[in-house]
């Protein structure tokens, strides 16, 4: 029973726990407030954006970062994290809105949702140490450069009817449509770009996308300039949230959409963990990642539930309301709350907003998710860690995201398993020669005085699957093997059943030469699950174990007769 409560107290949100403290105050009551107030002000204008980009309408940006942003904080495991739309799902979203509607989309985000929500109870946060960094960056890259892509035609005002899907026909419908460039458009976009540029160099805590965008409305209705907005393009923002509806499914599109529920879970799970972990890196905080994966299964489920769209904690707004003071996951509570009282009461200013700003709002998402710091850092790295980032980076903006990241998280094993596989290796420490001459496969000078008829080696590394074949091809160039031989396997941290086999059978070929087999210097896993094959066929007879080289050393010249 115990055992049980200590489990479930794991998923206890750091809300409830901050607020059961002493410590919550009035005066951190104040700061969640100002925190929350500013956090709202950065997501208003990006929450739009980002759903433009993605293929649905600004409405739905917001209903995200209200209901899933709520939730988020609500249920989340991290004090200080901020939910909502990102950029990591544009593509995702895109992608499914054209070929199954909307409600495709809320399919694949309810399931994700569930996915979530059982890997959080299966506790698989800590999971995130194994997604491998160049993975990450080269698909992140990828979604920049396609996020860019997107906004050409409204940061120049082009006028095209439709902008194809594929990366290629995408640059070729533009170059196509270059003579219908709109110089308000362009002028817009591009003040509303160089507002942003300079405020994040002199005045990095200003809200610069709202400054931005408030710039770019000014403009256009001042001016009365023929500009699209999203008034012109959505008929506005609704002032209030839809009501609560499950969409239409089925079985067929539950396993067509089967893929991109994981991706999206995927990316929402990996977003967010790594926004907690920037999160603690700020504060010093501690994290709980299950309980976190638990609250973006809930946030996604019920997001679109009332409309919204997929979602996950936002590394740069979380980052905004750690640097505006907040003190606990009220904070993201009430940039959610504020956000609902903008829709509510002040829904028809968002009429006036330019798209050409809103594009120059992405264009500054896209730069910030590009990571050139990372991509520089790997290109300086191994040839491996360079090829895997380079062939993510390149599918995701040629191919989806998906193949993306399933080819790179391959790239990414495979190269492990053949580093690991060549810190392998395999010495002797006496020279073993048969009648004819004939020396042991990497042999070397005596390093120990062993006597006749004794052989020790030393194996070092990892012993899975990728080092089997060098395993065996040492045992096979081994000459009859002499009477007791001595493996020194200190240098073994672990062991798959490939080497728990080739082990075995090599103590099998040693057995049927009359020789014995002495193990030194073992760990505890290779120990155990080596004795456990031994003892299934039945060569415990046959097999030694000893905790020191010396005592095995003792032991074999006990066996064939040495005197000390």
């Amino acid at each position: 029973m115990i055992k049980y409560l200590e489990y479930f107290q794991s998923f206890i949100p750091k809300f409830f726990r901050t607020l059961h403290s002493d410590k919550y105050t009035l005066s951190c009551l104040k700061k969640d407030v100002v925190a929350g107030i500013t956090v709202a002000i950065v997501a208003l204008p990006l929450s739009m954006a980002l759903a433009i980009a993605s293929g649905v309408g600004p409405d739905k940006g917001l209903f995200t970062a209200i209901i899933a942003g709520f939730l988020i904080s609500l249920m989340g495991g991290s004090r200080f994290q901020v939910g909502g739309p990102t950029g990591a799902f544009v593509v995702v979203i895109y992608n499914i809105i054209n070929q199954h509607g909307y409600d495709g989309l809320a399919v694949a985000t309810m399931m994700a949702g569930i996915i979530l929500i059982v890997a959080g109870f299966f506790k698989l946060g800590s999971m995130i140490k194994y997604i491998p960094y160049p993975v990450v960056t080269g698909f992140t890259a990828g979604i920049a450069v396609i996020i860019f892509s997107s906004q050409i035609k409204d940061l120049f005002g082009l006028q095209m009817t439709s902008v194809p899907a594929d990366f290629f026909d995408k640059w070729v419908a533009y170059f196509k449509a270059a003579s219908s460039f709109d110089h308000a458009s362009t002028i817009v976009a591009m003040i509303t770009l160089l507002i942003m540029v300079l405020i994040r160099k002199f005045r990095p805590y200003w809200p610069l996308f709202l400054i931005g965008v408030i710039v770019g409305s000014v403009m256009v209705a001042g001016l009365n300039l023929p500009v699209d907005t999203i008034g012109t393009k959505f008929g506005g923002i609704p002032s209030n949230l839809p009501k609560p509806s499950f969409p239409a499914w089925s079985w067929n599109m539950i396993s067509e959409l089967l893929p991109s529920a994981f991706t999206i879970a995927f990316l929402a799970g990996i977003e967010s963990l790594l926004s907690a972990v920037v999160a603690d890196g700020m504060t010093g905080d501690r994290s709980l990642s299950n309980c976190e994966l638990v609250a973006e299964g809930i946030g996604n489920f019920m997001s679109v539930i009332f409309g919204g769209i997929p979602a996950t904690g936002a590394i740069a707004r979380t980052a905004t309301n750690i640097r505006s003071g907040a003190y606990s996951s009220l904070a993201g509570m009430i940039h959610a709350v504020v956000m609902l009282l903008f829709m509510l009461f002040l829904s028809k200013l968002a009429s006036f907003i330019p798209l050409a700003s809103l594009a120059a709002v992405l264009v500054i998402v896209s730069w910030n998710m590009s990571g050139f710091d990372r991509i520089r850092l790997l290109m300086s790295a191994q040839n491996g860690d360079r090829l895997t980032m380079i062939v993510t980076f390149l599918l995701t903006i040629f191919v989806d995201l998906n193949t993306a990241i399933e080819v790179g998280f391959i790239m990414a094993c495979l190269i492990f398993m053949h580093r690991m596989s060549i810190s392998f290796a395999v010495e002797s420490d006496a020279k073993l020669t048969d009648e004819r001459g004939h020396e042991g496969l990497n042999a070397k000078d005596w390093a120990f005085n062993l006597p006749e008829g004794v052989a020790a080696f030393h194996i070092n590394g990892p012993l899975f699957f990728g080092a089997a074949s060098r395993l065996t091809a040492f045992f096979d160039t081994i000459p009859d093997p002499p009477k007791v031989i001595i493996l020194r396997m200190g240098g073994v941290p672990m062991m798959d059943a490939t080497a728990v086999n080739i082990l075995t059978d090599f103590i099998k070929k040693s057995r049927q030469n009359n020789a014995r087999v002495i193990i030194s210097n073992y760990r505890s896993q290779p120990r155990k699950v080596l004795k456990t094959e031994i003892v299934k066929n039945r060569l415990n007879k046959n097999v030694w174990w000893s905790p020191s080289f010396n005592q095995a050393l003792t032991l074999a010249k006990e066996f064939i007769g040495v005197e000390e």
